[in-house]
């Protein structure tokens, strides 16, 4: 078996794309998807009657242009999420405007909106994640929308206080971020290289793992945002792990021996103590935490971002 073959046995393999092209070829359960996947997806010509039907849609839906560009938006990720789900067996991943991600009330809302899409479509819920930045607001309303039988994925998550405070809420999944993580650390140490056994973004999720595991938390943990295949290869056993496709056709390329790395077996004896997380000392660890500070607050500006420059295509569509 090529090593893509080996990880599959140990692990849930997730493509972090929006490329559909990519699904098709490596065959993975779930996909994820954000404002900067779909915006790099848009501009390609093969996708443009998604692009299109979502403008249609909104064109319909109000006369007022605002109101149109908030509707196409909702309705452009969705449509790549329905896309997706013709090719995969399991869930897909859709994220909510990244500038909610301090308002707990309207991301509640739009999580709903963007549900209720799906639905329309003949979706079932659960077939679909809502992806949410792990910002105190954003797992007090995945804590919500959970109880209302809509599952989150918890995103830009960077610390192990962000993880215990979405496994204490419910939450279904979360995603904490390696290659962010390895990319602070490699410029505050100044270095090129860290390898993946001491790799400070492999040292977190699998201390996240740990911990979950041992206070026999639900929430399924996705390794997310790697940088090399050795990160991957360090994980196995990790619940989920998303990646992108050229590092799927790199594990596939490989023939690189797999030994399962994380396991419910290792931490049998392991004294991992509970911690409260409450919204003060979240607030304070996470502000003590330089890295994840920095990586939470920059991974939203980026999304926000993107979302902007996707904003701008979809208007220049109204218009014309």
């Amino acid at each position: 078996m090529n090593t893509l073959e080996q990880l599959k046995q140990y692990t849930k393999v997730v493509a972090d794309t929006g490329d559909i092209e990519s699904m098709k070829a490596f065959k993975p359960l779930d996909a994820t998807t954000n404002p900067s996947l779909i915006l790099k997806a848009a501009q390609n010509s093969i996708y443009m009657h998604l692009i299109d039907d979502a403008i249609h849609y909104a064109q319909k839906k109000s006369n007022q242009t605002d109101e149109q560009l908030a509707i196409a938006l909702d309705k452009v990720a969705v449509n790549f999420g329905l896309e997706i789900l013709k090719i995969i067996p399991g869930r897909v991943s859709t994220e909510v405007d990244s500038r909610l991600s301090f308002n707990t009330n309207k991301t509640i809302a739009k999580a709903i909106e963007i549900i209720n899409l799906y639905e329309n479509e003949g979706i079932h819920r659960n077939k679909i994640l809502i992806k949410v930045a792990s910002t105190w607001e954003g797992i007090k309303a995945a804590e919500k929308l959970e109880l209302q039988g809509i599952h989150c994925n918890l995103t830009l998550l960077f610390n192990i206080t962000q993880a215990i405070a979405c496994a204490d809420a419910g939450v279904q999944l979360i995603s904490p971020f390696v290659g962010r993580i390895y990319d602070w650390h490699k410029k505050d140490r100044g270095v090129d290289h860290i390898k993946a056994s001491e790799d400070p973004g492999v040292l977190s999720v699998t201390n996240i793992y740990n911990y979950l595991k041992k206070h026999n938390y639900k929430t399924e943990i996705m390794g997310a945002s790697f940088r090399n295949k050795e990160e991957i290869i360090e994980l196995a056993g990790c619940d989920l792990l998303t990646i992108s496709p050229k590092l799927l056709a790199e594990l596939e390329a490989g023939t690189i021996p797999i030994n399962i790395k994380l396991s419910t077996n290792h931490i049998r004896n392991m004294a991992i103590s509970k911690m409260q997380v409450k919204e003060d000392n979240f607030r304070w660890l996470l502000n003590e935490d330089a890295m994840a500070t920095e990586k939470l607050a920059q991974g939203i500006r980026n999304f926000s971002k993107d979302l902007i420059l996707l904003e701008q295509l979809m208007l220049n569509k109204l218009k014309s």
